[in-house]
């Protein structure tokens, strides 16, 4: 059996985390919390947390500016001493405050390592005006920094967000600057077609890459569940259907380089990525 049947005795263990914040980010921390916990049992060393784990919305509104929080305020404060605990990488969505004077919040995902501390965090760059939705009402874009990535086990992470899937030059960077692996925390809204819709761009955002690529999603019935893990030849590993559940896969780096020799797709392509 080869090295892409067969699982690597110290391969990185992933989890994602699917279940279904609203507005109680007690409640919602609660449910992450046992979720986590329950990843970190199986042996998961990195744990990824849908978009707005903090708080929820069908259609955003008012409400989210009350509930946006610094990045050392309660809600991640309470995320470190969670990954501090269960000795993980935890990623999670959360509603991050702007400056006083901009009415608007971020949708920031946070990476907490095993020793409590914040990694690095990623304010989502592609906004949610789509399919009668106009999240930039309420969120402000995030600046186009360099490619957020951070390095747990040996492998390096990097992030988009839920409707970042559909611009491929986001994973294209990162992958560029050396993302091995790519997180996808969403809240991808359900309707007509959406759920083919995530599957196949999630595969090919894999396979047109050679990245794993793990995307978390909230499940019913704020979003569309079917999170899932796919390997770098775009082979789903682990998914959920639409109930609350954790789904778990072996990162194997071997297989990415097996992957990566026989389809050099990064090293023969002819074009640059660049921000404006």
């Amino acid at each position: 059996m080869d090295a892409v049947d067969q699982p690597c005795a110290d391969a990185p263990a992933l989890a994602v985390v699917q279940f279904a914040p609203h507005t109680d980010i007690d409640t919602n921390l609660a449910a992450l919390t046992e979720h986590v916990r329950a990843a970190a049992a199986r042996g998961a060393r990195i744990v990824v947390a849908p978009e707005y784990s903090m708080f929820a919305l069908g259609r955003l509104d008012e409400r989210i500016h009350a509930a946006a929080q610094p990045l050392d305020g309660p809600f991640v404060t309470a995320l470190s001493r969670l990954a501090a605990e269960t000795g993980v990488y935890l990623v999670a969505g959360v509603v991050e405050t702007t400056t006083p004077d901009d009415g608007r919040i971020y949708n920031t995902l946070v990476v907490l390592g095993p020793d409590g501390r914040l990694h690095t965090h990623y304010r989502k760059v592609h906004l949610y005006d789509a399919f009668g939705q106009t999240e930039s009402e309420i969120v402000r874009p995030g600046p186009l920094t360099e490619p957020p990535l951070f390095t747990a086990d040996g492998l390096t992470f990097g992030l988009q967000t839920c409707f970042d899937l559909r611009f491929p030059e986001g994973f294209r960077r990162l992958a560029a600057a050396g993302a091995e692996v790519v997180l996808l925390p969403a809240q991808w809204i359900p309707g007509p077609g959406k759920i083919d819709q995530w599957t196949t761009l999630l595969r090919a955002r894999a396979i047109e890459n050679t990245v794993y690529l793990a995307a978390a999603d909230q499940c019913g019935p704020r979003g569309a569940g079917s999170s899932m893990i796919v390997d770098p030849a775009g082979r789903v590993l682990s998914e959920l259907a639409d109930e609350p559940g954790i789904a778990s896969a072996q990162l194997e780096p071997e297989v990415l380089q097996k992957v990566r020799r026989s389809n050099p797709s990064l090293s023969l392509r002819r074009f640059d990525i660049t921000t404006p």
